[in-house]
C-alpha cells in the first residue's frame, strides 16, 4: 500500500481522535474567573486573535488591540429593553445557553455542536456612554477565525431588525 493511503488512514483517525476530545469534553476550557464588570471595564481582550472587545481602545498597549476593537451596541429604547432583547436574540443563536442575567449584564456560552470549543460572551449597559458593551472571546486556542467577531455583529442585525 502507498504512503498516501497510510497517511489518509493516519489523518482520519486523528480527525476522530479530536472529535472524541471534544465530544467528551476535553476541548471546552475552563470558565474565566474574572469575567463581569469592574472600574467600569470588561475583561480586556486576550492575547491572541481570539476575542473582540467594544473596549479594546482602553487597553492601547494591548497586544491584540486592533484586531479585537468592535463598536459597542446601540440601545434600542432604554438599557433594559436592550438587554431583554439581546437576551432574547441569545435564545435563538445555535449553541448559546444564558449564564447570568442581570438588569445591567447578561453572560452567555457558545458551544460549538463537534467539538464542543466554548465562547464567552458578555454584554454590559455602560452608562457613562449609553451603549451596550460587548465582550465575545473564545477560551482555548489562538485564533477564532472571525467567529466572535460575526457572532456580535450577527446580535447587532438582530437588534437592528427589531426596531
Amino acid at each position: 500500500m502507498s504512503i498516501i493511503y497510510w497517511l489518509a488512514i493516519a489523518l482520519a483517525l486523528l480527525a476522530l481522535a479530536a472529535v472524541l476530545a471534544g465530544q467528551i469534553g476535553l476541548l471546552q476550557g475552563t470558565p474565566p474567573a474574572d469575567l463581569g464588570v469592574r472600574e467600569g471595564k470588561l475583561k480586556p481582550p486576550s492575547v491572541t486573535e481570539n476575542s473582540v472587545s467594544s473596549q479594546a481602545a482602553l487597553y492601547p498597549d494591548h497586544p491584540q488591540r486592533r484586531y479585537a476593537d468592535i463598536a459597542p451596541l446601540a440601545l434600542q429604547g432604554d438599557d433594559a429593553a436592550t438587554l431583554a432583547k439581546i437576551k432574547a436574540i441569545l435564545g435563538t443563536m445555535e449553541g448559546a445557553k444564558v449564564v447570568k442575567s442581570e438588569p445591567d449584564y447578561l453572560y452567555a456560552q457558545f458551544t460549538t455542536r463537534w467539538m464542543k470549543f466554548v465562547d464567552d460572551v458578555e454584554c454590559w449597559f455602560d452608562p457613562a456612554h449609553g451603549v451596550i458593551q460587548v465582550r465575545s472571546a473564545s477560551r482555548v486556542g489562538r485564533r477564532d477565525f472571525g467567529v466572535n467577531r460575526e457572532r456580535i455583529e450577527a446580535i447587532r442585525a438582530a437588534l437592528a431588525a427589531d426596531k
